[in-house]
This record gives C-alpha cells, sequence and structure tokens, in this order.
C-alpha cells in the first residue's frame, strides 16, 4: 500500500470481523484466510464464525458454553438438510433402489388413501406403498459428494439423525422394517440401526408414526449411510395392502437445530 494511505488493514479487528462475516464461508477460507497474517489471524476468531451464525439464524444465547468450536458449528448448520432424495415420492421413485419388489410391486399413492389417515405434516402429500410379497427400497448417501468432508466426520463425528414415517391401513395387518448402516470406504458396516420388524394387526387405527435414532460417538472412517426400509401385507390380499411409507429424513449436524 502507498505510504499515508489508509488501507482495509486499518480497520479496527472488530470492524474488519463484522466486514468479512458477510462474505460466504468457502470464500473466507479458501481465499481471505491466504491473504496475510492479520487476515487469517481475524478469519479464525471464535467471534467472527459466531457473527455468521448470528447473521443466518444459527446463534442461541444458551449455546455459548456448549459450543467449544464456531467454525465447525456454523459449518454443520449451513449443510444441514434431509439427505434423503425424493423422500415424499414426489418424484415416483427417482433415487431410490428398489431392492424388492414383489407381490403386485411398490406403489405411490396418494394420502390419506384408502382405509388411511392424514399425516401430521401438511406438506407431505403422497406415500410409497408395499404390497403382499417382500417390497424393499433404499438410498445409499456418499457424505463427501454432500459436503461432509473426511476429516470433520473422523474428528468431530457429528450427530446423524434417522427418520422415518410408517402406517397401515385399517382393515389389513402388515408388517415394517428399517435398516440404517453407516459404512467406510469398503462398505464395511461401522455401525448399524436395526429395530425389531413392527408388526400392526388388521383392524389397526391406520395412524402414522414417526420412528427415529440418533447416532452418536461412532467409530471414524464412516463414509457413506445406507438407508432401507420397507415390508410386505400380512394376510397375502393381492394389491397394495401392506405398510405405507413416507417423509424419510437423514440430518447430519447440531441437535439443538
Amino acid at each position: 500500500c502507498r505510504s499515508g494511505m489508509t488501507t482495509i488493514c486499518d480497520l479496527p479487528e472488530d470492524v474488519l470481523v463484522e466486514l468479512l462475516s458477510l462474505l460466504p464461508a468457502r470464500e473466507l477460507i479458501r481465499t481471505c484466510r491466504l491473504v496475510c497474517a492479520q487476515w487469517r489471524y481475524v478469519v479464525d476468531l471464535t467471534t467472527l464464525w459466531k457473527r455468521k451464525c448470528q447473521r443466518e439464524g444459527f446463534y442461541l444465547q444458551n449455546l455459548d458454553r456448549s459450543i467449544s468450536d464456531w467454525k465447525i458449528f456454523y459449518m454443520l448448520c449451513n449443510l444441514k438438510r434431509n439427505l434423503i432424495k425424493n423422500p415424499c415420492a414426489e418424484e415416483n421413485f427417482q433415487h431410490w433402489k428398489l431392492d424388492n419388489n414383489d407381490g403386485d410391486k411398490w406403489k405411490i399413492e396418494p394420502l390419506p388413501g384408502p382405509h388411511g389417515k392424514g399425516m401430521p405434516d401438511p406438506e407431505v402429500h403422497k406415500y410409497f406403498v408395499t404390497s403382499y410379497g417382500p417390497c424393499f427400497k433404499s438410498q445409499l448417501i456418499t457424505l463427501q459428494k454432500e459436503g461432509y468432508w473426511n476429516q470433520l466426520m473422523d474428528e468431530k463425528r457429528p450427530e446423524i439423525v434417522v427418520k422415518d414415517w410408517y402406517a397401515a391401513r385399517f382393515d389389513c395387518g402388515c408388517r415394517y422394517e428399517l435398516t440404517v448402516r453407516l459404512l467406510s470406504e469398503d462398505y464395511i458396516v461401522l455401525e448399524e440401526f436395526r429395530p425389531e420388524p413392527v408388526v400392526i394387526e388388521q383392524w389397526n387405527d391406520a395412524m402414522w408414526r414417526e420412528i427415529s435414532h440418533t447416532f452418536q460417538n461412532y467409530p471414524a472412517g464412516v463414509r457413506y449411510i445406507w438407508f432401507q426400509h420397507g415390508g410386505q401385507d400380512t394376510q397375502f390380499w393381492a394389491g397394495w395392502y401392506g405398510i405405507r411409507v413416507t417423509n424419510s429424513s437423514i440430518t447430519i449436524g447440531p441437535l439443538t437445530l
């Protein structure tokens, strides 16, 4: 800089924090941090990342003492979304692999469906329904493709929350199953959630129920998440009388949000 001229480097630290907090995280880390020692120092400040959390609605005052790394907290909040694609059948069977498609096969129906009830979430309008033969479908999530880098998963091990919704028809019994696996680079199972199958009797209440599980303190090396659900009816009736599933989700990040 020419002598006698005021530059951005002459700004007080709190003003520089305020200005840099306006920039995208990617630019802060990949570009701004490399400008000079002062900018590297400011980009690494807890106050900058806390300010970004405030700007984007991730900050709650009661979190102050529980957050050890505000930069990672911001990154996780910014990335947090449902990693299951097409969870509510709005795109037919796109993104799903039909592992078993027996009986009269998988079908999509609009809510509430024959002898069914509506979902608690008014934004959900469709569901997948099974038949009298085993019907299972799955998705494989590649964490790096979704923005979760290896070092983050190995060192921070953020919570992985799995949720699924299932229901039966009032007039037919059915069976529901769910399996979720955390896999290594070589597809070795590092941890698994596989609850006992749910068997619903005929003449049930047809209510939608949520199942949920949180993976915590899992082994290092998680690179994929495999999600599979499905089932069948227990009376072997032709048609689509089996378990209904929709609104599946996998999210990674702070449980506080």
